[in-house]
């Protein structure tokens, strides 16, 4: 079975003088593409999470920074350079948590570090950023290769937030084995945690699966340990918004109350990443930087108040969940396990 991009929506593509980009905000009620065509555009929508998905965020902010220099009207290489300088770290401001952000825009800027003349730049920019998201796709489906095999058919997988082919080039991450799974015939039921408070299980991996037919069954955050239990959850597999160099993971809040469920229930934990969620600079989770978002997410629901006025309110984006109770990290590169850290290492290494 091949699938088109009707069933396997792209959230993000290059129209040569803007971005085309699927306002995630709006899903599942209306499927609206909007045109990005400033760099201030690409600020919002990166803020305001009408892209997300650690690997689309990336990718858009690639384009972005391409966008923004095809506008600079210096033919000074010197002036150049430093424009790009600026718009690199403008873009970097808009989500503190996402480390791909940060590898596809140093990416971009590194690739235009040889160039001769104010139009090679330009031209290198846009190709960099085009091959970001060749690549992107290609990862997520050899992601999705290495974790078909982790399951068997008929088996039950339980996922939070949505790591799937909005949030990436195509295919996604934590979300690739199932797509492959319905080529294959390989029967794989999914159960969607809601994702509170932005509720991108229930908006955006409940949409985006029911139109590739995956059998998909959304719950509430709060029923999972019940689920594992009462559903026979054979295991859970997540994404992951930066990884450390011990294999501490950091993904959407939640996440790290299914991995203490998952050591409970005595079922595998797996996390679904590209080798660009890695960050090796940074040795653990402790070190990672956690986005705390607006009270309103928490106090208003549907646009009502649902809270007291001046009521205290936490809202961390994330959470980390420590490498111990991963059972494995699904790369491009295969299945890391066991040593985190010399895994880690070794992949960097090209040992593997």
């Amino acid at each position: 079975m091949s699938f088109t991009n009707t069933i396997i929506p792209r959230s993000v593509e290059w129209k040569e003088t803007y971005i085309r980009l699927l306002d995630q905000q709006k899903l599942p009620a209306v499927t609206e593409y909007i045109k990005l065509q400033t760099i201030s555009d690409v600020w919002e929508a990166i803020k305001a999470l009408k892209v997300r998905g650690a690997p689309a965020i990336g990718i858009t902010a690639a384009f972005g920074l391409a966008l923004a220099a095809k506008q600079y009207e210096t033919e000074n290489l010197e002036e150049f350079h430093r424009l790009l300088v600026r718009d690199h770290d403008y873009l970097a401001s808009s989500r503190p948590t996402a480390v791909n952000l940060f590898w596809a825009l140093g990416r971009l800027v590194k690739s235009v570090q040889s160039a001769v003349s104010v139009n090679e730049a330009k031209t290198s920019l846009l190709h960099e950023a085009i091959q970001i998201q060749v690549e992107d796709e290609a990862t997520c489906r050899r992601i999705g290769e290495h974790a078909l095999p982790l399951f068997k058919n008929g088996d039950s997988v339980m996922t939070i937030c949505n790591a799937g082919s909005i949030a990436t080039a195509r295919y996604g991450t934590a979300l690739a084995p199932f797509y492959l799974a319905k080529e294959k015939n390989i029967n794989l039921s999914v159960y969607a945690c809601e994702t509170r408070p932005v509720l991108q299980g229930a908006r955006l991996t409940t949409w985006e699966l029911l139109q590739a037919d995956v059998d998909v069954t959304l719950i509430t955050d709060n029923m999972a340990a019940h689920t594992i239990f009462s559903k026979g959850i054979s295991a859970i597999i997540v994404g992951a918004d930066r990884i450390a160099a011990n294999g501490d993971t950091a993904n959407k809040i939640g996440t790290y109350n299914l991995a203490l469920l998952a050591g409970a229930f005595q079922i595998p934990f797996y996390v679904a990443a590209p080798l660009s969620t890695f960050d090796t600079e940074t040795k653990s989770g402790t070190e990672i930087p956690i986005e705390e978002r607006d009270p309103k997410e928490i106090t208003h629901f549907g646009g009502q108040q649902i809270a007291p006025d001046h009521v205290k309110v936490f809202n961390p984006a994330f959470d980390v969940t420590p490498h111990h109770l991963i059972t494995g990290i699904i790369t491009e590169k295969g299945v890391l396990s066991g040593d985190y850290s010399s895994e880690i290492q070794k992949v960097f290494k090209g040992e593997v």
